[in-house]
C-alpha cells in the first residue's frame, strides 16, 4: 500500500467582474508566468497549456479590460516576447492581494472543515 500524500486546505478564488469577465488561478499563474518568462509560449508552457490556448487567455483578458494586460511582439530575427503591461501588473497584483487576503480569512474556517474529514482520507 503506497503512502497518502498530505493534502493541505485550500481555497480557489475566481472573481468574476462583469459577464464574461474573470481572473482566477489559472489566468493569474499565465499572467504571472508571462512576467516572470517574457513570453506566452513559455509561460504556456511552464502549466502544461497548449500555445494555441495561452494565446486564446491572452486574448480574453486583453478583450475584458479597458486597457490591454499582456502587450506582444512579433518575433523574427531578435525573437518576439511578451510583457504585462500597467494594468496587467495592476490586475495580478490585486488578484493576487484579494487571494491572500480570502486565503487569510478563510484560515481558521478551512482547518475546521479539514478536521471534519474522514481519518482515512487524511
Amino acid at each position: 500500500m503506497s503512502p497518502k500524500k498530505k493534502i493541505a486546505a485550500s481555497l480557489h478564488l475566481r472573481v468574476t467582474l462583469a459577464p464574461g469577465v474573470a481572473i482566477g488561478p489559472g489566468k493569474a499563474d499565465l499572467l504571472a508566468g508571462i512576467r516572470e518568462t517574457g513570453s506566452i509560449a513559455a509561460a504556456g508552457r511552464r502549466m502544461r497549456m497548449s500555445y494555441k490556448r495561452a494565446w486564446q487567455l491572452v486574448e480574453e483578458l486583453n478583450a475584458g479590460f479597458r486597457a490591454p494586460l499582456v502587450e506582444a511582439t512579433k518575433g523574427g530575427s531578435g525573437g518576439g516576447g511578451a510583457r504585462l503591461t500597467r494594468t496587467g501588473e495592476t490586475v495580478l497584483t490585486r488578484y493576487l492581494g484579494l487571494r491572500e487576503a480570502a486565503e487569510a480569512a478563510a484560515s481558521a474556517d478551512l482547518a475546521a472543515l479539514r478536521r471534519c474529514v474522514s481519518a482515512t482520507h487524511k
